[in-house]
């Protein structure tokens, strides 16, 4: 919290939605299921007219799918900010306005990368073209670290909202989270999951999400006893919120994913594809910005701090809110399975990533050929295991607490967003657009501040070491590779391989 997320997904061989897939499959599947089609081209029109979903139902399974990663960030960062804040509800609402207006902007700039490249590549992409192919790799490195941390958090987080719910499992929390892991990654063995499945659990979350709020601002069951913290002065007030709204910028993991996704859409034109990811951006904004905005306007309101250790803070908020009922139970199986499914999408487009930069026997590859192996579900599956392994390794290591896994998150994913938009505020130079330009710095510059500031908390710079490290190898191996070209498409080829 990628898709982060997100990293796409799509539809097995037989699933409804495969209508929208991959066009591989697609025709696999007409192949084995539907005799030859007519000869004619009027028949053969009618034919694929039958086969294709309206445009709003292709939208609802994009867009609903793509926004998985971050709608599901809702569930630790406003957490983490009030951490941050050590506790002052006073100040957690001014703060993650602070989130949601940086995230606003982000979301600005994907809707640029979107219109300039409406085949799919995102900051890959921008930094590629602007900069030379040698710059493609720092966003790169940063996805590749991006889609282990949101695999490790999302998996954390969907253990935590289940033993919110089930306490006792508490004392079995990192074999739990590790078991949810092995069982996440299982699943991708059998080939990519159902984008429209994605969407369901997206919008269902969300829907149980609304009648949580409606109960508690209207009739909530009971209180919280957390007291908020007197302002001491309006200078140490605004530095408090200065210091702590970066960590909150977990939010921001997966807005990346509809300027990468849209490579999948390949039956849409370039203009369907922008309004698909353009579109996708706006929901996107809408839907985490209000419930972000929501879910912390409703923990002031009830008095929710600090969760316990064998709970969460929007657990506590569900339960002041609803009671120990069926909808209390419904929030946080929904969060769970929303949780899991955004760890499901960056257990396909990581080692998809990987795939692609394992090239082909008609393309030279940057990474051994053997990282792009696949079984009879197109699955990769020795990257896979190497995310497995290191999603593993990193929930071990915070003891299966998503919390301790919110600092890194926010530093690798915004290496990719500083990268990116520092090459559209050179593109708007070049084209001579004054204006653009200045949005794009500021904002450049808003990103760079929320990135030092997080650095400086310490162990949070492993992402940015790992980052470089990932990012430096992988020049080394292009270089050697004889610099294959067109490298800056990769993250496009990975999402429409």
């Amino acid at each position: 919290m990628p898709a982060r997320a997100v990293p796409g997904v799509r539809f097995p061989l037989g699933v409804p939605g495969s209508l929208v897939g991959d066009t591989h499959i697609h025709t696999q599947c007409q192949e084995l299921v539907m005799p030859k089609p007519p000869t004619s081209a009027t028949a053969t029109a009618q034919v694929h007219a039958r086969k294709v979903p309206p445009r709003w139902v292709l939208f609802f399974a994009f867009a609903f799918a793509v926004i998985a990663d971050p709608v599901s960030s809702v569930a630790y960062a406003i957490e983490a900010a009030l951490r941050a804040l050590h506790g002052d509800l006073s100040r957690l609402l001014p703060t993650m306005t602070l989130v949601v207006a940086l995230v606003t902007v982000v979301t600005a700039n994907y809707w640029q990368l979107v219109a300039r490249f409406p085949r799919g590549g995102g900051a890959a992409a921008a930094a590629g073209r602007a900069f030379g192919p040698r710059w493609t790799f720092l966003p790169i490195g940063a996805l590749v670290v991006d889609f282990v941390l949101t695999i490790g958090i999302s998996i954390s987080a969907a253990a935590s909202a289940v033993i919110a719910l089930a306490p006792a499992l508490a004392p079995w929390r990192i074999a739990f989270a590790l078991i949810l892991l092995v069982i996440v990654a299982g699943l991708t063995w059998f080939g990519h999951g159902g984008r429209l499945l994605f969407a369901l659990m997206t919008a269902l979350f969300v829907l149980v999400a609304l009648a949580v709020l409606l109960m508690g601002f209207a009739a909530p069951h009971s209180m919280g006893h957390a007291p908020a913290t007197p302002h001491p002065g309006a200078h140490s007030a605004t530095l408090a919120v200065l210091l702590a709204f970066p960590v909150a910028m977990a939010l921001a993991t997966g807005v990346e994913a509809p300027s990468t996704a849209i490579a999948q859409l390949g039956q849409l034109d370039n203009t369907a594809r922008r309004r698909f990811g353009r579109g996708t951006l706006v929901l996107l904004v809408v839907i985490v910005g209000g419930l972000t905005l929501a879910l912390t306007a409703l923990a002031g309101r009830l008095h929710i701090g600090i969760p316990a250790n064998d709970s969460t803070q929007i657990a506590d908020i569900a339960h002041a809110a609803t009671g120990p009922g069926w909808l209390y139970a419904a929030f946080q199986l929904t969060s769970s399975l929303l949780l899991l499914a955004a760890a499901s999408s960056s257990f396909q487009a990581g080692p998809g990533l990987l795939k692609a930069l394992a090239g082909t026997d008609q393309r030279p590859g940057v990474l051994p050929a053997w990282l792009g192996r696949t079984n009879q579900h197109h699955t990769p599956y020795f990257a896979v295991v190497v995310y497995l392994l290191a999603a593993g390794l990193i929930i071990v290591a915070a003891a299966g607490q998503e919390q301790e896994l919110v600092l890194f998150y926010a530093v690798a994913v915004f290496v990719s967003f500083l990268v990116g938009l520092i090459a559209m505020t050179r593109f708007a130079r070049a084209e001579r657009k004054p204006t653009l330009a200045i949005v794009n710095a500021t904002a450049a510059a808003a990103v760079a501040f929320t990135l030092a500031v997080n650095l400086t908390r310490g162990w949070p710079i492993l992402s940015l070491l790992g980052t470089v490290l990932i990012a430096g190898a992988l020049y080394l191996r292009w270089t050697r590779a004889g610099r294959p070209s067109d490298i800056e498409d990769v993250e496009a080829r990975a999402e429409a391989d």
